[in-house]
């Protein structure tokens, strides 16, 4: 379970970190700018995701391994 929360959380902070990338350099790359409901709020989203990515390496951390 541990592995799997830091593999979540790895790919939550790829995504939140492409996120805000592309906020700031028109980048259309990643989930956030291909999810339709979502047009004006990317930077609110790619910041929520780099926040669920802490939480699930904090989460991940607390686990025992395996």
């Amino acid at each position: 379970m541990k592995h799997f929360l830091e593999l979540i959380g790895f790919l939550a902070l790829v995504q939140g970190v492409v996120g805000l990338a592309g906020v700031f350099t028109d980048w259309h790359w990643g989930l956030v700018q291909r999810v339709g409901f979502l047009d004006g709020h990317e930077l609110y989203a790619s910041l929520a995701l780099v926040v669920l990515a802490i939480a699930l390496f904090a989460a991940a951390e607390s686990r025992k391994p395996g």
